[in-house]
């Protein structure tokens, strides 16, 4: 049977209630017991404040998850949460739209190169399923290719493992296709009559000299709507976007995670002759002029231009990468991936997950909360990351030795985590 840490007994016992009502117990896949080694892992939280979190045992971490990358500037920031509580005294939901979100869609007009005009949604699923609605009103075609991660909705999911309940016809129309590999889109585009191309502008690879701007030049030639899903790499990447750093300018943007430090808020930009069409298609919702969220984009903005966060954010994940190489230059099962204001560990050769299990349990044991990313935020300091390479100077060693002498499935004193899919 297995035995709970019992620095953990408060998780484990509110895990099995709410279970019972909660499928997962947790309304994230990322965020439930299959992504955490269960017995030895936090599995609630219960306050944040800066770059720190306390779960429901009273642990204390240092936050690298932050939200699943939402919160950019720090749990608690004075900033946001001033404007939205001034807000919430004049009202969070109107019965018709606000001043607000002309406001901060001027913001995002004048910031993102492609946005000519901005519909608001409240996450990340809302506004690709908008971007591909909108790119097949727009050509009159349907099938769609995509690079990376894109939400929960049909069109996407149903070309992942996790595609139950999503009908062929619909997964026979999305195809992905490998990123930094221009030939094999050209043969796909080549194949059906494109709607789109949907894809995050980087994650783990960066783009080699060009390989954008040709996939741009491959729309262009058969004809469909590039989109760049920005949910990530919009204001953490560059103020302007991956799109501006990168110098290749999208028909559709989707923007989200971190405008808003938290409250949840998405947004589709592009093109006026494109976005038009929103008058024709159905996109539509009760809360996507909600001021609360509205009122934290506009301050969440203002402080990132003003303070220049993505420029610290770079500056604090460089730090972490020159510090993780020489110990990550020490193992054949750890690399790191990723622009330094999100760097992505991944693990080779660990078909079971026992490496990624222990790895995690011993970051946990360690005040570190991580799920293999470093989603840095602008709380972070100096020290935190000196604290993060600390933890990593012990914890990567710590599992090498247990790989050598093949003991590391009795150094794991959970279960090992069970991944939802890998799209990275």
């Amino acid at each position: 049977m297995l035995q709970i840490d019992p620095k953990y007994q408060a998780s484990h016992t509110l895990y099995q209630k709410v279970k019972q009502i909660i499928p997962l117990a947790s309304q994230t896949f990322s965020k439930s017991k299959l992504s955490l080694p269960y017995g030895v892992s936090p599995l609630f939280l219960e306050r944040g404040k800066d770059c720190h979190v306390w779960d429901v045992d009273n642990n204390k971490y240092l936050d690298f998850i932050n939200g699943l990358l939402c919160v950019s500037l720090g749990y608690q920031d004075p900033d946001v949460d001033e404007a939205v509580v001034a807000q919430i005294k004049q009202g969070v939901s109107f019965s018709l739209p606000h001043r607000l979100e002309y406001e901060v869609a001027t913001r995002l007009v004048e910031l993102i190169p492609c946005a000519e005009m901005v519909r608001f949604g409240k996450n990340g699923s809302d506004v690709t399923a908008a971007a591909i609605r909108l790119a097949r009103a727009y050509t009159g075609k349907e099938h769609i290719a995509v690079c990376g991660y894109h939400g929960w909705q049909d069109w996407y999911i149903g070309a992942t493992s996790r595609n139950a309940g999503v009908p062929q016809s619909t997964i026979a129309l999305t195809h992905p296709f490998p990123y930094n590999d221009l030939s094999a889109l050209e043969t796909l585009l080549s194949q059906y009559e494109f709607a789109a191309v949907i894809m995050e502008p980087m994650n783990i690879k960066t783009p080699e000299a060009g390989y954008l701007q040709g996939v741009k030049k491959l729309c262009e030639k058969y004809q469909c709507v590039l989109v760049f899903d920005e949910i990530i790499t919009g204001f953490r990447f560059d103020l302007r976007g991956a799109q501006h750093l990168f110098d290749v300018t999208p028909d559709l943007t989707t923007l989200g995670k971190g405008m808003a430090n938290g409250h949840p808020i998405s947004a589709i930009v592009g093109k006026k002759e494109i976005m038009s069409l929103m008058e024709d298609i159905f996109f539509s919702g009760t809360f996507g002029g909600e001021a609360l969220s509205l009122a934290a984009a506009k301050a969440c903005i203002d402080k990132m231009q003003r303070l220049d966060v993505p420029d610290k954010l770079n500056q604090l994940g460089s730090r972490l990468q020159n510090g993780l190489a020489p110990i990550l230059a020490q193992s054949e099962h750890f690399f790191l991936g990723g622009h330094p204001s999100w760097t992505i560990l991944s693990v080779q050769n660990d078909p079971h997950q026992l490496i990624k299990s222990v790895f995690l349990q011993e970051m946990y044991q360690r005040g570190i909360l991580t799920l293999g990313t470093h989603n840095l935020s602008f709380a972070h300091q100096e020290e935190h990351i000196d604290a993060l390479i600390s933890a990593y100077q012990e914890v990567i060693p710590f599992i090498e030795t247990h790989l050598k002498n093949q003991t590391l499935d009795k150094a794991l004193r959970g279960q090992a985590i069970e991944p939802v899919f890998k799209v990275r």
